[in-house]
């Protein structure tokens, strides 16, 4: 193994033991240690039987329940369960990472963060999926299908994405088209607050990065140079901080990850949630069913264009599964043209085939699916980097620490690139 793989295995492996192995964004590095996994076998799908099972996160939305179920329908020789690792993107990778660490053949599909590819493939934990990649990728929307990639190769297959949204109480605040809006509009009464994921994980990660984007800024660009440092990223860390001082947003956001940010909006306290897709088939299933706008994601100040972060699910078979052959089939099966348009309308989750957002059922189901479309074609990815859960944490603790009171946008953005460039340097 290469020096830099063996630095990056050690450092994987000490994260993990400290719990703290969490999602996030980086640059590639100029040279990258190449993986030697071997190429799923596209016949393998073929008649396949026997057991498998996907592992990923909470299946909050039902997705996985259903698509399970549907597969089984279609194809009885194959029992095919779902089984949850962890409540959050952090608890899941960390389970992830301890089961491809030790070899397991538990799992024989893992749910990708659209992030985690570089690093999981750098360590010959993946199968290849360029063969099924090559045959779909052209009705992919082309941004969901870059996640999957890292060294020329393609190590997972895209089943859903994400770009996130603003739901607005209906009669009680205006939609925004900035975010400098939006939060003058949510500091005018108690009743108009904004909730949205602040909580030390990779969401906070997220909503900064969204309205850093927004803003102009970046925090790390295609050469892998780190750029966090500043102007924009002082303007919007002390905009954030302000939020929660003036009460735009709750100062309990800081505890709240996607399923509590949607709870305290489900209780009518609120005006506006930022959060993700999914959240409109929930809220429609409460006492705020017809009583809320769904929109993109704000410009920062009117003065730059809008900007989300691609987000989204994508399906990596893991190199120790003993039927791999069935991991594929189902892959197949929860790709095809026919059920990306259940994503949509059992779920309420984004498809990564692009045709869905204009059928007509889809349409009926989610009414705001071209505004959807136009999001994520919009959304920046996070840079791809096989030291991304380090660089996250080098966001989104910093940004916290502002949120808290504790360090100043300053300090923050410094202290921001200077950890960056230290993950960086780890590789």
């Amino acid at each position: 193994m290469p020096a830099g793989r063996r630095r990056l295995a050690k450092s994987v492996v000490a994260t993990v033991a400290m719990g703290v192995l969490l999602a996030g964004c980086g640059g590639t590095p100029a040279t990258s240690p190449e993986s030697t996994a071997a190429a799923v076998d596209l016949k393998s799908a073929e008649g396949a039987k026997g057991d498998i099972t996907i592992c990923g996160g909470k299946d909050a939305s039902g997705i996985h329940k259903n698509t399970t179920a549907a597969f089984h329908t279609a194809n009885p020789t194959i029992n095919a369960k779902y089984v949850e690792i962890g409540s959050s993107t952090d608890q899941q990778r960390t389970q992830t990472v301890q089961r491809l660490e030790g070899k397991s053949t538990e799992c024989d599909i893992f749910m990708m963060d659209v992030t985690w590819a570089p690093e999981f493939a750098a360590q010959n934990w993946l199968l290849d999926q360029t063969p099924v990649m090559e045959k779909i990728k052209d009705r992919l929307i082309p941004s969901t299908a870059q996640t999957a990639l890292y060294d020329g190769k393609y190590w997972a297959t895209p089943f859903y994405t994400n770009a996130g949204l603003v739901y607005s109480a209906k009669g009680k605040v205006a939609k925004p088209s900035t975010w400098q809006e939006l939060y003058a509009e949510a500091a005018k009464a108690p009743g108009n607050g904004l909730v949205y994921q602040a909580q030390q994980y990779e969401g906070l990660t997220v909503n900064f990065l969204e309205l850093l984007y927004s803003a102009g800024g970046e925090a790390v660009n295609d050469k892998g140079e780190v750029k966090i440092d500043s102007p924009e990223t002082r303007e919007v860390l002390q905009f954030m901080a302000d939020g929660i001082k003036n009460g735009s947003a709750d100062r309990a956001v800081m505890t709240y990850k996607e399923d509590e940010a949607r709870l305290a909006y489900e209780s009518g306290n609120f005006g506006y949630e930022r959060n993700w897709p999914h959240v409109y088939r929930l809220l429609n299933n409460t006492k705020l069913a017809g009583k809320f706008d769904v929109s993109p994601l704000p410009s920062f100040d009117g003065k730059s264009a809008a900007s989300g972060v691609l987000g989204g699910w994508n399906f990596a078979i893991s190199a120790f599964s003993q039927n791999s052959g069935a991991a594929l089939a189902y892959i197949n099966f929860a790709t095809t043209p026919e059920w990306q348009k259940h994503v949509a309308i059992d779920s309420s989750q984004a498809p990564v085939n692009e045709a869905a957002y204009s059928d007509p059922e889809v349409l009926k189901a989610m009414p705001f699916a071209k505004e959807l479309l136009a999001s994520v074609k919009g959304a920046k990815p996070r840079p791809q980097s096989p030291v991304y859960p380090q660089i996250s944490q080098a966001i989104y603790k910093n940004v916290h620490s502002v949120l808290s009171g504790s360090a100043s946008p300053d300090e923050a953005a410094k202290k921001m690139a200077e950890d960056i460039k230290t993950a960086q340097d780890s590789f």
